[in-house]
């Protein structure tokens, strides 16, 4: 067989790997299905927000005060699994939704996912569960969300704490994302990556600092690859690289006028913690803390130091934190 004849050969190979692939692809998670595997399943709700089905789970006492917390980029509300809890025990109402298009929450072709669509849907879900004001605390491309937040809808912000949060568009630099910015290319690889378990054990390594990858467990595979399993969420990924126009937040960041406590992992290979110190220098009544030995997730590396921290500055009306002198930690004045 010449080299011509071998490349066709692998080409119809390929082509009907993806052909397969793209056919039998499930068109959605159906909850009813896996609840009994999402963790703190018993605490789920769904609320409708401008015609969209919203998961969210929900922690504590409704007449305590309120913390939203805003999950990152392919992402859900697993994220805070270990903090949401034991936020609500420190008398915290705690609400964890997924964003449109994540997790659990309905993922629709038609939805503009923009970080200031986003942001809008949270309002309006803070709206529908009678929530005011709240604390709002954002990781990752969920900062970039809080940070809007703070922005467009100051009056809802009664502090923000943004977690290794998204400030700019660098992260689009980065190779999968540029593959997935490709019309038709990024359509054809992404079901491939977002099915893969290994690719996400590969990401996750990434993620977590590596004195911590003991936490890449199957459980925790699982648990981000099971709503990301099908053609909906597959969409839903797509167009929010598409939509990133995350420049806003490090130029207004200046504008940012509610206590602010910015949360970073010194480690963090996702958002350099650069991004973080500039965050810092712009917002006037901010305060920063580095956690040592600590990727892109903190809340996830280092739960216990997390609601601490998150506590202190909740409960402080100015949102001052003290220096704990902690060797897990480094505060920032």
């Amino acid at each position: 067989m010449n080299k011509k004849n071998i490349a066709l050969a692998i080409g119809g190979a390929l082509g009907a790997a993806v052909a397969v692939k793209m056919l039998t692809r499930a068109r959605t998670v159906e909850w009813e299905k896996v609840s009994d595997r999402v963790f703190h399943s018993e605490n789920s709700h769904f609320a409708e927000v401008d015609g969209l089905r919203i998961h969210y789970q929900e922690f504590g006492d409704a007449a305590d005060p309120t913390l939203v917390l805003i999950h990152g980029y392919t992402a859900s509300n697993f994220v805070w699994h270990r903090v949401a809890p034991a936020l609500a025990a420190q008398g915290f109402h705690v609400i964890a939704p997924d964003l449109v298009g994540f997790g659990f929450s309905e993922k629709p072709a038609w939805f503009d996912y923009s970080i200031a669509a986003q942001a809008r849907v949270i309002a309006r879900l803070m709206n529908v569960l009678g929530i005011g004001r709240a604390t709002i605390v954002g990781s990752s491309y969920g900062g970039a969300v809080a940070s809007t937040l703070a922005l467009d809808y100051a009056e809802r912000v009664e502090k923000l704490v943004l977690v290794d949060a998204v400030c700019n568009d660098d992260i689009l630099s980065r190779p999968i994302l540029r593959l997935a910015s490709l019309s038709g290319v990024g359509e054809l690889l992404t079901p491939f990556f977002l099915d893969s378990k290994a690719f996400h054990k590969m990401r996750m390594k990434e993620t977590l600092a590596p004195a911590n990858h003991h936490l890449i467990t199957r459980e925790r595979i699982e648990s981000v690859h099971r709503p990301l399993a099908a053609a909906d969420a597959h969409h839903s990924v797509l167009a929010t690289s598409r939509n990133w126009d995350a420049c806003r937040i490090e130029e207004d960041a200046q504008y940012i006028n509610q206590p602010t406590l910015i949360i970073w992992g010194d480690q963090d290979r996702i958002i350099p913690i650069e991004n973080g110190e500039r965050l810092f220098n712009s917002i006037l009544n901010s305060r920063m803390v580095v956690f040592k030995d600590c990727g892109h997730v903190p809340q996830e590396e280092n739960p216990e130091l997390f609601v601490e921290l998150v506590t202190e500055f909740c409960q402080d009306r100015k949102g001052r934190i003290e220096d704990h002198n902690d060797e897990n930690m480094k505060l920032v004045h």
